[in-house]
């Protein structure tokens, strides 16, 4: 029997999907942990490649990985790998439909370097493939938005890496799911911390500050609201803005000012020099027209400050969807560009 997900439609599929996501995290950990590489002669650098809402996953986790695993992690964001790629690389392609030509080219070019491979997708080529060369493949559910297989991708990647923690974070990421599905309710009422903080920004463009180990966080809430609220966003990284974006602002005047809505993803455990360079770039905005919006991430566990913070950019990004009258599902400019492109799969 189809799940309220599957039944909904518009932005009502998008909500029960959103409250989904705790579940998502869970199945896709256990997928990881079951395809997860031996721990013997284990490879030093990990290739996530992935585009869109199949790519995002991979940056959300990035800053994670370096701050607590030796691992070197790069993102590709296109069909061509680096030329270091080799025996000792671990190349995760991901994939939602399976069809990706940027990931099929991608996930060829690892076989040719000899890489390990694993393949995460719901099906199509890039399945048939794996299957084909025996790689393992990562599943995902069928049937969704790309943007709402995050969970699963997420959970998956840290599930396949779990080998390279100091120890494993199956109990840890128990606790922060469990946690997230208690407040998943809170989020999804119209007088709770999202829609409070969906109100402050208004009509206004976000433009997402986070420091490096959230900036992967930064871009997922940018992007929920260019496909959800159907508007343009914007996201940096603190303290790389102030070294350039500062002078923008500098000279900003307050008309120009007033139209973008800075806000600021804070971890608790941040830095007393991060909690300054935030408080300075408040100072200087607001005098510009804008008005920070600070959002704190409570949890003093990084990865479920990840998490929280996950959650609660979708949940924003709907109700900016509901402030500007427009249904968050479809993303019909995304179809047209793929007609449009019309790019042919590559050979095998």
């Amino acid at each position: 029997m189809p799940g309220p997900a599957e039944k909904s439609t518009g932005p009502a599929r998008m909500r029960a999907l959103a409250a989904t996501l705790p579940t998502h995290l869970r199945d896709g950990f256990r997928a990881g942990l079951a395809v997860a590489p031996p721990t013997s002669g284990r490879a030093t650098a990990v290739f996530l490649v992935g585009m869109g809402g199949s790519g995002i996953s991979g940056e959300l986790v990035r800053g994670l990985l370096e701050a607590e695993t030796p691992l070197a992690v790069q993102l590709v964001r296109g069909p061509d790998l680096p030329r270091r790629v080799g025996r000792d690389s671990i190349v995760v392609v991901v994939s939602y439909s399976g069809t990706t030509w940027e990931a099929l080219r991608a996930y060829d070019a690892a076989g040719r370097a000899r890489a390990r491979r694993v393949a995460v997708t719901s099906g199509g080529t890039l399945a048939e493939r794996a299957e084909r060369d025996r790689v393992p493949v990562l599943p995902l559910p069928p049937g969704l938005p790309p943007r709402s297989a995050v969970g699963t991708i997420l959970g998956g990647l840290l599930g396949l890496l779990d080998p390279w923690f100091p120890e494993s974070n199956e109990d840890r990421f128990e606790r922060a799911t469990e946690r997230l599905a208690a407040q998943i309710p809170s989020l999804a009422r119209a007088s709770g911390p999202a829609a409070r903080i969906a109100r402050r920004i208004g009509r206004r463009a976000p433009v997402v500050y986070a420091e490096q180990s959230f900036v992967g966080l930064a871009r997922r809430w940018k992007t929920q609201v260019e496909e959800n609220a159907k508007r343009l966003a914007f996201f940096d990284e603190v303290p790389e803005v102030f070294h350039n974006a500062i002078v923008g602002w500098d000279a900003t005047p307050r008309t120009e000012g007033a139209r973008f809505a800075p806000v600021f993803l804070e971890w608790s455990e941040e830095s007393a020099l991060t909690r300054r360079s935030f408080s300075y770039l408040e100072r200087l905005l607001r005098p510009r027209g804008a008005a920070p919006v600070r959002v704190r991430l409570a949890p003093e566990d990084r990865l479920e400050a990840l998490l929280a913070g996950l959650a609660l950019g979708d949940h924003v990004s709907l109700f900016l969807a509901d402030l500007r009258g427009v249904d968050p599902y479809p993303v019909e400019a995304i179809a047209r560009l793929k007609r449009a492109l019309a790019v042919p799969e590559p050979a095998a």
